[in-house]
């Protein structure tokens, strides 16, 4: 009965030494919670508000500004869906593909450019990667010209490959950097291990380095899924054809220059286009944390 008295006490003495330590009780941890609800909620309304109004009829959605709709229009999503020349669900069918597409592009051949500046030794490999971190900081406006004339000449435009290709050619330095983080933290032994059986760099890469790197890899297609969905310049400039929009120039059809716009369809659609958004963000969410964790550790 001592030993037990004497444990629990030990545990209260190592408790209150926490809360001493780190300055933490219940109340301050409630006021804590408190406080970050409340901040949290504040920073969710625009988000509220837009369902909100994607349930309102056009009249009311800048004159009620409540968030529960004193008149319901529920109508707003099925008209929005077919509201425009093309079925909505063309445009998050090309929406999709252009992000499935992009996603492995990134992955391919991003995960390929990190194996090469992480795990293999040769001339240069400082000053190229240097050279690579440095186009982080050139704005892609600069480019803007260039590649247009660019894709123009290969006839191109009005097509999706403007839009894929670059993926798979390794152009975003932020993914490379990301990947090349996280392979230098898995031990050296590994690639002597495989290259003592016998294996090649591309095999120690597909087999040895490839399973392990899931969380970047996650954090990579997660990053790159919002991004191009999200992508609204680069469709806009490359694409006339309306059958090829994507999401983000279909809700721009709805909005009117005349002043005839169908705000609650928009606002409808618009929440819809969020759906796959915070799905894919929800299902990556521990890779996501644990990727962009794990990189920062070196």
């Amino acid at each position: 009965m001592s030993t037990t008295l004497q444990s629990t006490k030990a545990r209260r003495d190592d408790d209150d030494a926490l809360i001493e330590r780190f300055g933490s009780s219940r109340k301050s941890r409630f006021t804590r919670h408190l406080a970050l609800c409340l901040i949290g909620l504040f920073m969710m309304y625009p988000l509220l508000w837009l369902v909100s109004s994607s349930l309102k009829p056009n009249g009311l959605i800048f004159s009620d500004l409540s968030l529960w709709p004193a008149k319901w229009s529920p109508s707003n999503y099925a008209d929005g869906w077919t509201a425009l020349e093309w079925d909505f669900g063309v445009y998050f069918t090309n929406s999709i593909v252009i992000v499935v597409l992009s996603i492995v592009g990134n992955l391919f051949s991003c995960s390929l450019a990190a194996y090469g500046f992480a795990r293999l030794h040769f001339t240069g490999r400082k000053l190229f990667f240097a050279l690579m971190l440095g186009t982080m900081m050139l704005p892609g406006h600069v480019l803007l010209i260039p590649q247009y004339i660019l894709f123009a000449k290969l006839g191109w435009l009005n097509t999706y490959y403007p839009l894929l290709v670059p993926n798979f050619l390794a152009t975003n330095a932020f993914y490379i950097f990301l990947m090349v983080q996280f392979m230098r933290q898995l031990p050296q032994e590994l690639d002597d291990a495989a290259r003592i059986d016998g294996c090649g760099p591309f095999r120690t890469f597909w087999s040895i380095i490839l399973p392990l790197c899931r969380p970047a890899f996650a954090t990579t297609a997660i990053f790159t899924f919002i991004s191009v969905w999200n992508e609204f310049f680069g469709p806009l400039l490359y694409l006339t054809d309306p059958e090829l929009y994507t999401v983000p120039l279909a809700l721009r059809q709805f909005v009117d220059s005349e002043g005839q716009s169908q705000w609650g369809q928009m606002f409808a659609m618009s929440v819809l286009s969020l759906a796959p958004i915070i799905g894919f963000f929800i299902a990556g969410q521990k890779y996501l944390v644990k990727g962009i964790a794990t990189t920062g550790l070196k």
